[in-house]
């Protein structure tokens, strides 16, 4: 079926984006992916629907954040659950890069093949971690997980722009400034693979935060807007200013962060 040159990307984005099972999941991003590199799909218009939730499986049970207990990352349980906060994270991110290509419409060829780039890579992490959690003992869904970083999605489905300027360039970039404690922690309790995994996983998210950073300023040239100044914008309407510190500049100047842009963050936290 995926050979077939009439098969649209949206539509077949849009089935990789309802998958629950999460190995079905998987599979379904590696063969749209291979599609696409293949040129077996088009571009066509194809319905849009309204964001809702995606496919995702019955555990873990979503809770507001405050709900989530904490844990001592020294106890096996605490060591299993940054984990599984972790994989969670990925999973994600697996149905954030799929959004982008279904539901962004009408931009050039290389903004689909970022975001299946990205959907391949996020689902590659959320396998090695998930192989990883099961190796402590445990799997994904055993614990509670918080929904926020779907809900920013949906906050910013009416526009590409503002996807760009808050999914990658915020929230992923976040990432960036706390994964190398993180791996610090994960080192003194003995868990190198979890470090090597992480390693790549910070890797690989630079190169998805400066694929938010190079379609935010294309957009920002379409519309004539000025990148920095739209960017303290959105995050003044959006997140309130509220930005936490410290920030990892350099893994930020890689993702495309600006000296500016850099400096406002951190007066803004």
């Amino acid at each position: 079926m995926l050979g077939m040159q009439s098969e649209n990307l949206f539509s077949r984005t849009d089935l990789c984006l309802q998958q629950a099972e999460p190995d079905q999941k998987r599979s379904c991003v590696a063969e749209l992916v291979s599609a696409w590199h293949d040129n077996a799909l088009n571009v066509e218009a194809a319905p849009l629907e309204p964001i809702g939730q995606p496919g995702r499986p019955a555990r873990p049970r979503l809770v507001p954040p405050r709900e989530l207990p904490r844990r001592k990352l020294t106890s096996p349980e605490g060591h299993a659950a940054l984990i599984h906060a972790i994989c969670h994270i990925e999973f994600n991110a697996i149905n954030l890069a799929l959004d982008a290509v279904y539901r962004f419409r009408d931009l050039p060829a290389d903004f689909y093949s970022d975001w299946l780039r990205v959907a391949k890579e996020e689902a590659y992490h959320f396998g090695l971690l998930r192989d990883h959690l099961r190796s402590l003992g445990h799997d994904y869904g055993d614990y509670d997980a918080h929904n926020g970083l779907w809900e920013m999605a949906v906050d910013t489905a009416h526009d590409a722009l503002i996807r760009m300027a808050l999914v990658p360039r915020v929230l992923e970039a976040r990432g960036l400034d706390v994964t190398p404690g993180i791996m610090h922690k994960l080192a003194e309790i003995g868990d190198d693979q979890a470090v090597e995994i992480l390693k790549i996983i910070q890797r690989d998210e630079v190169g998805h935060v400066e694929i938010g950073t190079r379609w935010f300023r294309y957009l920002c040239e379409q519309r004539e807007l000025e990148p920095e100044k739209t960017f303290q914008e959105l995050l003044s309407q959006y997140m309130k200013g509220n930005i936490k510190g410290p920030l990892d500049r350099e893994a930020r100047r890689q993702a495309g962060f600006t000296e500016a842009e850099l400096d406002y963050l951190e007066g803004a936290g």
